[in-house]
């Protein structure tokens, strides 16, 4: 929202006298009151030199050049009329413009002078409102209404119109829940609060003639219109020119002028927070009806595309169909344009829910339903009527019609009771007696009861957002001021702290991030049509997704059931902008369906659930496991000038979920096995307590194929959840014995997993056994065909003596008995 800060101040002088800030201060209320102001406020530049008015009297057309161009004679009050070439085309001869005279310095520091230019020569330069810095339209030069000045006026004084020369202009962010921001009128109301002011509403109703109907009308139920009114100015004068104090407000608050009824209804949404329409009364055939589209009807918009309605789209309508999408753009064949001389005016609440998906639907975003979306006060359409009614006759010598047609009425917001010394105890602080009903009645509300019992608060009509008590403790905190809430911090009862299964979370993130992954952020939704891609079973568990009511994305409307269509989605958009070597992580949950698992009713939010209520909440829910996943493509050790570098492949999953089991001080066991979108000949279950707790390896070329993947593409993904948390305490058992080393290789079919001999060797190994690692793993002819060699270092020690080599070896021996009886293992010879 763009704003002057001479338009506020105006609003607020008319009830104090001579008030008025520096842009400095009143920077500083907008903050005081909660809004943020964006950006450091805009002052207009100054201009230096012989700025003046002048009429054009006459205009040569030149031809023979790439655009149009025009040499025109200016009289700025010489002698002699001034020569200047210009290129825009939105004037005529006998208008009233604004020229920089040869000496001027334009803003940017842009001197006018004398100069040949397109064969003819120049002396000034006929301006256009950007090019002097009020606002950034440059469709077309500045043109005066007839009468605002005589030629040879300074123009600094006119362009002012009023306001200071070097008018500041505000952009504010204003949030969804105060749309009533969205205008200058709720603005100013905001500042009145903040500075402690009186204010006195713009948006009165003027008391013009309202006996008869303005024009037929039928509003249906189902088109969800709250209010519809309407006003009829006849007489307008087609070449009427909107006046500059008007055009001025609309160029700095970002809209172009465009013609006085168009630029009225435009000013009055500004001003008053209330979206308008202006139709060609002569154009409109019968009366009008308010309702819901059918079905393959279609409707020109004023921007000249022609859409095909949804039944849920509201339409205004006369008896050759419908002629304006309501609340969001009117229609071109009802439009408002150069001979129009009966203006038929409308003001209008709709649903913001049907404005809402309307303007989704047709990707047709405007500044009437940013307001409708946040909701319009209805309370003020016929307030609105009048001030538009009444600002156009002026303008155009017209005459207001003694006639209005008003269908419809303002809900009335339901009372609050309120207890006044609610915020004090809510912010810690004493305010005085009576600092809520004062607070309270500043914007906008009626304020009944006594302040030593219980108050009643009826929220003004443009607050919908003001429903609960909540709501009326943050209006008096924001108004007295956030800033001046004491920031207590509440001590920390001993013994408490991160719940165990928080640490095991953090313990695995921070494993794998130091293992040199990269963590990032997954969706908890999907699209189920990617299960088909990883090649899943119909029946697989993972299919059994759950749909979402309103979903983000409309394409991912369902609850994912495992990481690895959110992994490959980030890979992809990690792919595409010429990242190759990743190695991603990610720590969430997932949703699988359970027997229960079903939706609920809304419950009230006036009380507390019940207890059954609560157990019916309880077991509506999805289970919701932890899951831990990572994903690897091109190299995991980089390229160097001392190391070729290495391609990322199965082990370097397999070794994830290992690091996974470390952290969580649990023992990893792994086997190969079967499970989409693994390759089913490198894909390895991993088994913790003997049950299987996730899978890792390299995905299966098809898979990649489907999923945009680079070949040999590997990933791991582990249920957190069912490895549990274990309680990891350091109890390191240190030794001042020294260790034996014994190593042995046994040779067995190449079926057999690692795992399975390392865990015969631990059985047979007895308690002296400290540790088992593999350390070579060969295959050749010698060995025979299908058989593998399989390298261990074993350590023995002992924690009361030096243990000896026969020692040492006679445990060797048990341990490699044992892996021969486990999986038929013989040392190698």
């Amino acid at each position: 929202m763009l704003i002057a800060q001479s338009w506020l101040t105006e609003i607020l002088q008319r009830a104090n006298d001579g008030w008025s800030v520096s842009p400095a201060e009143l920077d500083a209320g907008f903050v005081r009151v909660g809004l943020e102001v964006e950006g450091e406020p805009k002052t207009l530049p100054e201009i230096t030199g012989p700025l003046t008015v002048g009429r054009v009297s006459s205009i040569e057309e030149l031809e023979g050049f790439k655009k149009p161009i025009r040499f025109c004679l200016v009289d700025v009050g010489g002698d002699e009329p001034q020569q200047i070439v210009c290129g825009a085309r939105n004037f005529n001869e006998g208008d009233l413009v604004v020229v920089a005279l040869p000496g001027t310095v334009l803003p940017g520091g842009f001197e006018i002078g004398k100069r040949k230019t397109y064969g003819r020569p120049s002396a000034g330069m006929i301006c256009s409102a950007s090019e002097l810095g009020i606002g950034s339209d440059h469709s077309g030069i500045i043109v005066l209404a007839p009468g605002t000045a005589e030629p040879g006026t300074p123009a600094g004084p006119v362009l002012a119109a009023g306001a200071p020369e070097r008018d500041t202009v505000f952009e504010l962010n204003v949030t969804p829940d105060r749309g009533y921001c969205l205008s200058a009128r709720g603005l100013a109301r905001e500042l009145a609060c903040g500075f402690d002011l009186d204010f006195a509403d713009p948006a009165v109703e003027l008391g013009l003639p309202s006996g008869k109907e303005t024009w037929p009308l039928e509003v249906a139920g189902e088109s969800g219109a709250q209010r519809f009114a309407l006003r009829r100015v006849t007489g307008v004068d087609p070449s009427a020119r909107t006046p500059w104090w008007l055009a001025r407000r609309l160029l700095m608050s970002g809209v172009r002028p465009i013609s006085p009824a168009v630029d009225v209804t435009n000013y009055v949404m500004l001003e008053l927070g209330h979206p308008m329409h202006a139709f060609d009364a002569a154009t409109l055939t019968g009366g009008l009806t308010v309702r819901r589209a059918r079905a393959g009807e279609t409707l020109t918009t004023l921007d000249g595309v022609e859409r095909t309605l949804d039944p849920e789209d509201v339409v205004i309508c006369d008896e050759t169909g419908p002629v304006s999408l309501a609340g969001v753009m009117g229609g071109a064949s009802t439009e408002v344009s150069d001979t129009t001389t009966d203006v038929l005016l409308e003001a209008a609440v709709w649903d913001t829910l049907a404005v809402f998906r309307t303007i989704r639907r047709h990707k047709l975003p405007s500044e009437a339903g940013k307001r409708y979306e946040r909701g319009v006060d209805a309370a003020a359409s016929v307030a609105a009527l009048d001030r538009a009614a009444t600002l156009l006759a002026e303008i155009t010598g017209g005459a207001v019609e003694a006639s209005l047609t008003d269908a419809g009425t303002a809900p009335v917001p339901p009372t609050i009771a309120f207890d006044p010394d609610r915020p004090s105890r809510v912010a810690g602080l004493g305010y005085p007696v009576g600092t809520t009903r004062r607070r309270l009645e500043q914007i906008g509300a009626t304020v009944a009861g006594d302040d030593a019992v219980l108050l009643e608060v009826t929220p003004p009509t443009w607050r919908p957002d003001l429903t609960i008590p909540a709501d009326l403790v943050e209006e008096v905190l924001r108004l007295e001021g956030l800033e001046d809430i004491p920031s207590v911090l509440p001590t920390a009862p001993a013994g408490r702290g991160l719940t165990a299964t928080q640490r095991g979370r953090r313990a695995v993130g921070r494993a794998l991030a130091a293992s040199g992954h990269v963590e990032v952020l997954t969706s908890p939704f999907c699209d189920p049509s990617v299960f088909d891609a990883m090649g899943l079973r119909d029946d697989d568990e993972r299919r059994h997704t759950m749909s979402v009511v309103n979903p983000l994305e409309s394409d991912k409307a369902h609850l994912a059931t495992t990481l690895l269509p959110s992994m490959v989605e980030i890979t992809r958009r990690n792919l595409t902008r010429g990242t190759r070597d990743l190695a991603l992580f990610a720590i969430a949950q997932v949703a699988f369906r359970t027997p229960s698992t079903s939706g609920v009713d809304m419950l009230p939010v006036d009380r507390e659930p019940t207890a059954d209520e609560q157990k019916r909440l309880g077991d509506s829910l999805p289970a919701q496991p932890l899951h831990a996943a990572a994903l690897y493509t091109g190299r995991r050790v980089p390229a160097g000038h001392l190391d070729p570098g290495r391609a990322a492949d199965a082990l370097d999953a397999v070794e994830a979920a290992r690091t996974v089991g470390a952290a969580l001080g649990v023992e990893v066991e792994v086997r190969s096995g079967e499970y989409a979108p693994w390759h089913p000949g490198r894909c390895a279950e991993i088994v913790v307590d003997g049950a299987v707790v996730g899978h890792a390896g390299e995905l299966h070329p098809a898979a990649c194929e489907r999923l945009e993947l680079p070949a040999r593409t590997c990933a791991m993904e582990l249920d957190l959840t069912a490895i549990g948390t274990r309680e990891v305490l350091p109890a390191p058992a240190i030794s001042s014995y020294p260790s034996v080393n014994q190593d042995v290789a046994l040779v067995v079919d190449e079926v057999v997993p690692a795992s399975a001999v390392e865990a015969a060797l631990i059985s047979g190994g007895g308690d002296l056994l400290e540790s088992v690692r593999l350390f070579d793993i060969y295959t050749g002819s010698q060995l025979g065909e299908g058989r593998k060699s399989l390298a261990y270092a074993l350590t023995f020690r002992a924690d009361d003596r030096t243990l000896t080599e026969d020692e040492a070896s006679e445990w060797r021996t048990a341990a490699v008995d044992a892996a021969a009886r486990a999986v038929g293992a013989s040392l190698r010879g």
